[in-house]
């Protein structure tokens, strides 16, 4: 089996880093509400293309991601 861990985040603060510093993006509530959304709809194409390709699990943890976020704000 494929080890993927090296092309993903392992904690909280590594990809909150990705995403507020390397790509500049405001962590708001409201960001964060969207992509929940967006990642908790099984019919979204982008969902499941991210869910093929790392799997549910890693999926669920970015979901879980953007709740922390969202409660921090």
């Amino acid at each position: 089996m494929l080890e993927t861990n090296h092309f993903y985040f392992q904690s909280y603060e590594q990809w909150r880093h990705a995403i507020t510093v390397k790509c500049n993006i405001k962590l708001t509530p409201e960001y964060a509400r969207s992509r929940i959304a967006s990642l908790s709809n099984e019919r979204d194409r982008h969902t499941q293309e991210f869910s093929a390709k790392y799997g549910e699990a890693y999926l669920q943890q970015v979901i879980d991601w953007f709740s922390r976020a969202e409660q921090e704000s």
